[in-house]
């Protein structure tokens, strides 16, 4: 139903406007890297716009902060109806490192509501890219499941002193301190 809305209302257009909301800028580096000539989001219609007025979608990025809050909420405001909330990288998404710190609120569900979720820490260019073509129908297949293999323990672990070649490789195990 959200692609659907997004089919309709912005075509094969979107513009974009881009709230740092208090990360460590990595993504916003990845962000801004999605626009150079190398990435071309422009050929998928995606344009960056400075002002939340012009915006058809808002792209966040880091947790929400109590010092930002007000102002995140303030620009999602100015926006023109329909308003699309995107959480790029895992600061927007969950929290990120900081999420149990004093000046952080969590992730910007918290402030916003979030339509789409893009995590990573930073997520790549391609990442984005492909979250947002989704997103506006662009691409129809969603990528096969990420699959996670579970380590076994006893892994091995090297002991510092390993590194100068003095002494021995020793073997962890779950009851011991690492």
């Amino acid at each position: 139903m959200l692609r659907n809305l997004c089919q309709k209302m912005f075509g094969r257009s979107l513009w974009v406007y881009h709230a740092n909301s208090g990360g460590c800028n990595g993504c916003d580096i990845e962000v801004l890297n999605v626009l150079t000539p190398y990435y071309d989001a422009e050929r998928f219609g995606i344009k960056l716009v400075g002002s939340p007025r012009h915006a058809d979608v808002m792209l966040c990025q880091g947790p929400a902060m109590r010092s930002t809050a007000k102002a995140l909420k303030r620009a999602f405001d100015a926006m023109p109806a329909p308003k699309l909330v995107f959480a790029i990288g895992s600061c927007a998404c969950g929290g990120g490192i900081w999420f149990d710190s004093y000046s952080v609120l969590g992730p910007v569900e918290k402030v916003l509501p979030v339509n789409f979720y893009i995590p990573g820490c930073p997520p790549r260019p391609e990442a984005i890219i492909y979250g947002v073509a989704v997103a506006l129908g662009l691409v129809d297949k969603k990528t096969a499941p990420v699959q996670f293999k579970q380590l076994e323990l006893p892994m091995p672990r090297y002991h510092p002193s390993d590194l100068h070649g003095q002494g021995e490789m020793v073997v962890y195990t779950k009851a011991e301190k690492v």
